[in-house]
């Protein structure tokens, strides 16, 4: 039995090493206009997120290195998405570099605070960030969907409007609150302050 339980502890990281693996095929189906596949596939990556998450919480299989990389595998999805929208032309580019600079403050912090021996998980302002991107490029897909199957010249406003642009805009306006939240929590908490800092200056001799 406790053999059963050891092994049962891997299924959430498991989980989430399976988006990784399904980033890729998403990217392809994207690629090759099949918007509708792309959105099963990106389905079953959500349902993967959901499902770790709640194995790890009901039966108390959380792990640092869950922490960790159950995160990454949302932004990785997320920006590897982002990344092939925009070169498609689908997404406005001046949207994919500020999630890149945000991404990147992000992950800068992430590094600091790991060194001082402390794991970030993800807060609910960070989730909500990353469930409005989904829905965002969710409707991506199908607005294109929509319009392919319609048989609609490119030029045209197609069957669909363009709204997903107002749920990018949503999403990216959670990005930037959950960044300033991110940094009030740690400076609360006194990571950020001066004297926590440990910076060792240089001693002329």
């Amino acid at each position: 039995m406790k053999k059963i339980k050891n092994w049962c502890r891997h299924i959430p990281n498991a989980l989430t090493i399976l988006r990784f693996i399904l980033i890729p095929f998403i990217i392809v189906n994207i690629v090759k206009n099949n918007y509708m596949e792309a959105f099963i596939i990106l389905t079953l990556s959500g349902l993967t997120d959901i499902l770790d998450g709640f194995i790890a919480r009901k039966f108390d299989f959380i792990t640092n290195f869950g922490k960790l990389i159950d995160p990454l595998a949302d932004k990785t999805t997320q920006v590897s998405i982002l990344v092939t929208l925009a070169l498609k032309n689908i997404i406005p580019m001046w949207i994919l570099m500020i999630v890149f600079i945000k991404e990147f403050v992000m992950i800068a912090g992430a590094s600091f605070l790991y060194g001082k021996e402390l794991v970030v998980s993800s807060k609910w302002y960070g989730k909500l960030s990353t469930v409005l991107f989904y829905l965002a490029i969710v409707s991506s897909f199908i607005i294109k969907y929509v319009n392919a199957t319609c048989l609609l010249p490119e030029d045209t406003f197609g069957f669909l409007p363009n709204f997903d642009i107002y749920i990018y805009y949503l999403a990216l306006a959670s990005t930037v609150f959950s960044l300033v939240m991110y940094y009030i929590t740690f400076y609360k908490q006194g990571y950020l302050k001066k004297e926590n800092l440990k910076i060792e200056e240089k001693v002329e001799e």
